[in-house]
């Protein structure tokens, strides 16, 4: 538990972990309350609510890395306060628009989400030496476990006692105070830089660090949230077939509990594990949960998942700060959030579509084949990285090695 001290002993480390905590777990949250508004308040089909909850993760999936290069260029307190303003528009004017209009609204919303996810990963690679990132990285993972455990719960609890219009708000709320409390503390985004510092000096060109390794750590990541959300609806088929559905919630929450201990115990461990074996152990212990059929056992089984599921997400976070220069970190964790939030939201089709055509126990093996294959890939990509030959040195006139 040294390095997790250390971590939260640097200074601002402590603060930043709190508010992106409030931040991240209402963005997790946001589908969840426009799928109640469209539901309850529009009283239209999940269908429905279904297309907002798409155009809301659509906008989130191609405005990361949008936001990120902005970031890049212009630093976080250019771009922070004009997401913080469109998200408290957004929300504000829920509970008065139509169908139609809240279609497109949420697509714009996602598109200018507050970036607290990306914001949160690349203050942590500039803030913490490289011997702490590890821990640092996997307490970041645990926050985003304990976000998806809480946020959508509260929101179902909150709309079975309150207007869902009203929920909105509050998430709305939250979610412009996540944002504020960031750019109040306007964290580092490069290490030894001034807080605030950006501009494209030094700005590398893509094909030079966008190369073989982040396409690795990018598809990883893509095939990660798609186990883990279809994991989810795994859960939920089996259980509705076993006419235990109500239990469900007791099965994602000891996941996400498991999780927890995964990423905490993982962070304390002297050296990593490469992503791509993490990965493939995640989809190795998916694919024979399909065989339980009793919430008990269900439990058990989730449980070896979600011990490696926290782990997994913090070696990919700690990999793609490793691979980016400094002038592109916040376009690469951009891009990684996009490649996540791609995952989460092809990861539940996929697996009700192997659900539909098989049984709910198709469904986790869907999910975690989709692992082994992210993890072969990441596997061979990385491979060709190592085994790449240096680039020959480039003699440089006289003056610069002086320099």
């Amino acid at each position: 538990m040294t390095g997790y001290r250390q971590v939260l002993a640097v200074p601002g480390m402590a603060s930043l972990l709190g508010v992106s905590m409030l931040g991240r777990t209402a963005i997790t949250a946001a589908v969840m309350a426009l799928t109640m508004y469209v539901v309850l308040g529009l009283d239209m089909s999940y269908a429905a609510a279904g297309g907002v909850a798409a155009a809301l993760t659509a906008g989130l999936a191609l405005g990361g890395p949008l936001l990120g290069r902005m970031i890049d260029r212009r630093g976080l307190r250019a771009v922070l306060p004009v997401t913080v303003v469109l998200q408290a528009v957004f929300w504000l004017s829920v509970p008065i628009l139509p169908y139609g209009p809240l279609l497109g609204a949420a697509f714009a919303a996602g598109l200018a989400m507050v970036p607290v996810l990306p914001v949160t990963r690349q203050a942590i690679a500039a803030m913490t030496p490289a011997g702490q990132r590890r821990a640092a990285f996997a307490l970041e993972s645990v926050q985003g476990e304990l976000s998806y455990v809480v946020g959508p719960a509260v929101v179902i609890l909150c709309a079975a006692n309150m207007s869902p219009g009203v929920v909105a708000w509050g998430i709305g709320t939250a979610i412009v105070a996540g944002g504020t409390g960031i750019a109040l503390l306007n964290p580092p985004m490069r290490a030894g830089s001034e807080p605030d510092a950006g501009g494209p000096a030094g700005r590398p060109p893509r094909r030079q660090w966008l190369g073989a390794g982040m396409i690795a750590v990018l598809a990883m990541g893509f095939g990660t949230t798609t186990l883990l959300s279809g994991i989810d609806l795994a859960i939920v088929a089996t259980l509705e077939e076993e006419g235990q559905v109500s239990w469900a919630a007791v099965v994602i929450a000891v996941l996400g509990v498991a999780s927890v201990a995964g990423g905490l115990t993982y962070g304390a461990l002297p050296r990593p594990l490469p992503t791509w074996v993490l990965l493939g152990l995640l989809g190795l212990v998916t694919i024979p949960a399909g065989l339980a059929h009793d919430w008990r056992w269900l439990c058990v089984a989730v449980t070896v998942a979600g011990f490696l599921t926290a782990p997994t997400l913090s070696t990919m976070a700690d990999a793609a700060s490793r691979l980016a220069p400094a002038g592109v970190q916040g376009e690469a964790t951009g891009l990684q959030s996009s490649a996540q939030s791609a995952g989460f939201a092809l990861g539940s089709p996929i697996v009700g579509l192997a659900i539909d055509v098989s049984a709910p126990a198709g469904g986790f093996a869907a999910a975690g084949l989709a692992g082994l294959a992210a993890a072969l890939t990441g596997c061979l990509l990385s491979r060709r990285t190592s085994h790449r030959p240096p680039a020959p040195a480039r003699r440089e006139p006289a003056a610069t090695r002086s320099d």
